[in-house]
């Protein structure tokens, strides 16, 4: 800019113009003034940012989303206290070259990265991002065993590169994928990730500017930076089917895995470069539980070498593990705190109240593993003997220990069945059998719709005969209801008819919306046509076996049964039909809302309840009709009333809120396994630090306290 153009005022700051004759700018108190200076002429210009992009626009959606990923990642830290009472030091070193497929390390290819070791993880990373930035095309392994600090490495990492980013969205937004649940052989990893973004995004599940969604935009365009977190935890079985997609794609990456599990799917062809975290040092270990104790470092030797120190205490055990290293016990503790996740373990367990001499008993910790255990297993009793939460006193659960142990130790093993690591909402309970997820939900449908229905058709019949009726009514609908929709259950469980079981990413607005109509309108009425053909088949069947019983002529039977065959498929057409046109009430969920695991619950309850009502009312009303004119006004009003009611608790049923209900809010509390409250108790699970949220799903805070607890349920 040349000295007589721009916004003249007179300078605040006083500054002189440079003599040197050169330009230069300098910042005056904001980010939006400056001086240019052009030889002996200086001037005070007015400097406007970068504007911000549109929100309907592939960068103002790439904003939006690492506004949500930062917000996220900070509660995270905050809640999982990772940061208290001090860092720990990562150290590292580069990944082996049977695994990179490089003989010169990428530590050495970048003069920032050079010093590298170790990494500190209270800054903001530069290291670890100029590592990242020496690889070639932006992929990155970072390698550790158990517990080493990886998650916490790469949590970093995201945040540095997020504070990175600038408003016009053209970076990378680094995301966390948990790898454990995805399955190469049925989906490819750019559909995956596609997949989880709209899960624990939902605004990005919106219809984008070239009719795919936004967040298959953001991926296709490379605006999403894939932090793979676990490939060691993908199913057995499928590493190497992984690894094939992993070697194709160019969706930049960082993925963290143990070393071995690595080594043993990669074989003979290198992946891409990497660095390994190492173990920590003795003195790593010790300095972070003195100052996480305020312990002092003194050395409290007498002049004989005796240990002068009381034997009680961290002061005295780190003490003896720095004099007697060789000593089995001292070998064991100090083998131990060689991890961030034990050292931290060790520090959470014993400033509760409990002596960390008892970690030096070789009688009873003779192995290292038997230590590692001891402090997983009093991890829980920890976390609920006190609450490590802000959360005010009225809004906490005065949860005991030991049944708290008890209901994560299922669902532990509830995620070991299942070979994943989310604890996700609506599959909670399908660790059981198909037969007896089936039969639990055809016998609680039954149930309930079989007394509503018994107690319709009873109503209007005279005093002396009521009883009976309804109690033949009850006992007939039950197990024909019960029947169908148990059957009805398996069903879809096996086809995925409609989507069945998988929470809606909708919510329930008032304006209409055709396009919704539109793309759900065939899905929703091939769904509608086969819930209804097996409705008919099942239920008919049942309705001809019950007469054939009463000695009923056999043309009798075969009507009803023909006209139950003709009703199923042509009420499933009606019901496919009113679910399409609701889907004109449905939206995206608002992008300024907040995803969690309860928040999706609740939006797919209220938008299950109004789909249920839509269909029961529809249904109701039209069958109630046709008995009204063949039958009369009395029969068919209990006939619309009744079939409304079975319906629309039929229909509720196969949707994931559904599910969760019969399974998870009745069934497992009724069986003990989890608790009557269970929303509250995963939450206050997260509060306490032993849970984890991870976008709309909880996970544990650690694999290794998630397998223990699995362990010691299972025993």
């Amino acid at each position: 800019m040349s000295g007589g153009q721009g916004l003249h005022t007179p300078d605040p700051a006083g500054h002189k113009p440079d003599q040197s004759g050169g330009d230069r700018s300098v910042n005056v108190g904001g980010d939006n003034h400056g001086i240019v200076s052009t030889g002996d002429n200086a001037n005070n210009v007015l400097v406007l940012p970068p504007a911000r992009p549109a929100e309907n626009s592939l960068a103002g959606k790439a904003n939006l989303l690492a506004d949500r990923v930062s917000g996220l990642l900070k509660r995270e830290e905050e809640q999982q206290r990772l940061w208290d009472p001090a860092p720990l030091p990562v150290r590292c070193r580069p990944a082996p070259e049977s695994l990179t497929g490089r003989r010169k390390s990428i530590l050495d290819v970048s003069a920032r990265a050079a010093d590298t070791l170790p990494l500190d993880l209270t800054g903001p990373l530069e290291k670890i991002a100029a590592v990242y930035e020496a690889t070639e095309p932006g992929r990155l392994m970072v390698l550790g065993r158990a517990g080493s600090g990886k998650t916490i490495l790469v949590r970093r990492f995201a945040r540095a590169r997020l504070e990175a980013r600038t408003p016009t969205g053209e970076a990378p937004v680094p995301v966390i994928f948990s790898l454990g649940s995805w399955n190469p052989t049925t989906t490819p990893l750019r559909d995956w990730l596609i997949d989880r973004l709209e899960r624990d995004h939902p605004f990005l599940a919106g219809a984008g500017p070239d009719g795919s969604t936004w967040a298959a935009a953001l991926v296709d365009a490379d605006r999403v930076l894939a932090i793979l977190d676990g490939f060691d935890e993908i199913a057995d079985g499928l590493h190497e089917a992984a690894l094939l997609d992993l070697r194709a794609t160019t969706v930049p990456l960082l993925m963290t895995s143990r070393r071995a599990e690595l080594e043993a799917a990669v074989g003979t062809t290198a992946l891409f470069a990497g660095i390994e975290l190492t173990d920590l040092t003795l003195d790593d270990s010790v300095n972070y539980l003195l100052h996480a104790t305020n312990t002092p470092d003194s050395d409290s030797t007498s002049c004989d070498g005796t240990d002068t120190t009381t034997p009680t205490g961290w002061e005295y055990v780190l003490n003896t593990l720095r004099r007697h290293p060789d000593k089995p016990a001292c070998a064991n503790l100090a083998a131990v705190l060689t991890t961030p996740l034990m050292v931290t373990l060790a520090h959470t367990v014993h400033t509760s109240g409990r002596d960390p001499v008892k970690l030096l008993e070789i009688e009873e910790f003779s192995t290292r593993g038997e230590l590692e255990d001891h402090l997983l297993d009093n991890f829980i009793p920890t976390a609920y003997d006190r609450f490590l939460s802000n959360r005010p006193a009225a809004k906490r659960r005065p949860w005991r220990a030991e049944r708290a142990r008890r209901w994560l130790g299922y669902l532990a093993t509830h995620l070991k069945e299942l070979d994943t690591h989310d604890i996700e909402w609506w599959r909670l309970g399908t660790a059981m059998s198909l037969s007896s997820r089936m039969l639990v939900s055809g016998v609680t449908t039954g149930l309930v719709s079989g007394t509503m229905l018994g107690l319709v058709y009873g109503l209007p019949s005279e005093a002396r005969v009521a009883s009976v009726n309804v109690l033949v009514n009850v006992l007939v609908n039950v197990l024909g209801i019960g029947l169908t929709f148990g059957l009805m259950h398996g069903f879809v469980s096996r086809l995925k008819v409609g989507g069945a079981f998988e929470p809606s990413r909708m919510r329930i607005q008032i304006r209409g919306g055709s396009k919704r109509v539109k793309e759900s309108f065939l899905p929703r009425i091939r769904g509608g046509l086969a819930g209804g053909l097996v409705f008919g088949v099942v239920f008919g069947l049942g309705m001809a076996v019950y007469l054939g019983l009463l000695a009923y002529p056999w043309t009798v039977i075969a009507s009803v049964f023909g006209n139950w065959l003709v009703a199923g498929p042509a009420l499933g057409l009606a019901g496919g039909l009113v679910l399409a046109l609701v889907a004109g009430l449905e939206a995206v969920i608002d992008p300024k809302s907040s995803v969690s695991p309860l928040d999706l619950l609740n939006t797919n309850r209220t938008t299950v309840l109004a789909q249920v009502l839509a269909v029961g009312l529809a249904l109701g009303l039209g069958f109630g009709i046709v008995v009204t004119l063949l039958n009369g006004f009395a029969l068919g009003v209990a006939s619309g009333v009744a079939g409304g009611l079975v319906i629309g608790l039929g229909v509720g049923t196969l949707t994931a809120w559904g599910r969760w209900v019969v399974l998870v809010r009745v069934w497992l509390p009724l069986t003990g396994r989890l608790p009557w409250a269970v929303n509250a108790f995963l939450d206050d699970a997260y509060q306490r630090g032993v849970l984890r949220q991870v976008g709309a799903v909880y996970q544990f805070r650690h694999a290794r306290l998630r397998d223990r607890l699995a362990e010691v349920y299972e025993q």
